[in-house]
């Protein structure tokens, strides 16, 4: 993991929302974590190869790690509103967004929603429709507990936020927010202008034909499968035996595009 050069929190939308800055760069690109997740638990692992080039704004999401919580459930529609709000508090008019599942659909979101704000997006393995996810994902979804929540992703939160019931509000808001998952039209990607870079694993949870899907209804967009299980591509910590070269790969991959 990278060293910061700066973390901290602003109130947006009623909640404390926590942001990491890492290096240097024109256009900073916003890096949005997967559900369940925390910047560390997501991008721990890519962020020294992206620093190098850009710089990077991290975020964590409502109830998500050091962010608090609010009284409503949370939503994609909401995610992208606080982490543009965000920006806007930073007085950043125009960024780059890269997102990974759970905030690779928020960046989509963000890119149909919030053009203005939106340059070039990266979405890596996610969904813009429930019908993306591979076949049986939600077999027992609705009895899932949070025993079921894989350890290191529990680790890695309990890690910057201690707080038990912290932990307990986001996997049910989580949980809750996939079974009520909210389509995006064709008609909402086929109105995003910005850039796009579209990634994902031939061993995902996200279907590659959904995401070929995706390409063709973005005008702008860019395809990229890569082998491997959902967040193997970026290190993302439930893939712990990744080689640094797999995630260098990505890195590339991510700044030959933002740098075209």
């Amino acid at each position: 993991m990278g060293t910061y050069n700066k973390s901290g929190y602003e109130k947006v939308n009623g909640i404390n929302m926590y942001y990491e800055i890492y290096g240097e760069g024109v256009t900073p690109l916003v890096l949005i974590h997967g559900g369940g997740s925390t910047i560390q638990s997501t991008f721990g692992k890519l962020i020294p190869f992206l620093a190098k080039s850009n710089q990077l704004i991290a975020v964590e999401l409502q109830a998500h790690g050091r962010t608090s919580d609010r009284d409503q459930a949370e939503s994609f529609e909401q995610d992208a509103k606080d982490v543009t709000t965000l920006l806007g508090q930073l007085n950043i008019t125009k960024a780059n967004f890269l997102g990974f599942s759970n905030g690779g659909t928020t960046t989509l979101h963000i890119a149909a929603h919030y053009p203005a704000v939106a340059n070039k997006i990266v979405v890596i393995s996610a969904n813009y429709q429930r019908e993306g996810l591979i076949e049986g994902f939600y077999n027992g979804f609705g009895d899932a507990t949070i025993a079921h929540m894989p350890e290191p992703l529990k680790a890695a939160f309990l890690a910057v936020n201690p707080d038990h019931n912290a932990l307990q509000t986001m996997f049910e808001k989580d949980k809750q927010r996939m079974l009520d998952f909210t389509d995006l039209s064709d008609n909402d990607l086929k109105g995003i202008t910005s850039d796009t870079l579209l990634m994902v694993g031939d061993q995902d949870v996200i279907r590659p034909e959904h995401v070929v899907k995706m390409s063709g209804l973005i005008a702008n967009a860019q395809l990229v499968i890569l082998p491997g299980a959902h967040g193997a591509m970026i290190g993302e910590n439930l893939n712990p035996g990744v080689s640094d070269k797999t995630i260098g790969i990505t890195a590339h991959l991510i700044d030959t595009f933002l740098n075209q």
